[in-house]
């Protein structure tokens, strides 16, 4: 059984935009408690993000490591840090994202089953090849097998990243929220670094 935490249908993850040394991300729940938090170190080559039960950084829940060192389509295990289970993979499709971010979801024997893409490929041109177009909030849509599961929508502020992760769609539970979770952390640490 999964504790409550990855049970919502809704949270609000956010990012300081303005943090010189490393990074730190809250996810939130529907009612505003912290449910996961990560501090992200400066300067690191290969990606390696913790996630934990809050502030204090009492228990960690959830890894999120990369398997190469700066590879831009990188793959990037999810493991439940309590039991040691592999969640799945998010692997970010490198240089076609250079025009429209992408990434394929696998699950944990890394067959792909579903894929995370933003909006439109228009709207991707127009943020950035456009002069202060970046500033158009990004969203992403999340399927699985081609069925929708999520969505998630940044929203603009120029001081903290927000993306409003919605699994509402996602009825059946196609989904393990603990991967859904771990895109939505990506796509602030991640793609957050292309603005």
């Amino acid at each position: 059984m999964l504790e409550s935490r990855f049970q919502h249908n809704n949270y609000l993850i956010r990012r300081k935009v303005f943090k010189l040394f490393g990074g730190a991300f809250h996810v939130y729940d529907p009612v505003g408690q912290v449910v996961l938090f990560a501090k992200m170190k400066a300067f690191k080559l290969k990606e390696d993000i913790r996630l934990y039960d809050n502030e204090d950084m009492h228990a960690e829940l959830l890894l999120i490591q990369a398997r190469r060192v700066l590879d831009i389509s990188s793959e990037y295990d999810v493991t439940d840090s309590q039991t040691g289970e592999k969640v799945g993979v998010l692997k970010r499709k490198g240089l076609k994202s250079i025009v429209r971010d992408e990434w394929i979801v696998m699950d944990r024997t890394d067959q792909p089953i579903g894929a995370i893409r933003e909006d439109s490929t228009v709207m991707a041109l127009i943020r950035r090849f456009i002069p202060f177009a970046n500033l158009i909030p990004q969203q992403y849509d999340g399927d699985i097998r081609g069925t929708p599961v999520c969505t998630f929508k940044q929203n603009f502020n120029p001081f903290v990243m927000k993306i409003s992760l919605d699994f509402s769609a996602d009825a059946n539970r196609l989904l393990d929220r603990r991967l859904g979770l771990a895109a939505a952390v990506l796509l602030c640490a991640i793609e957050g670094k292309q603005d």
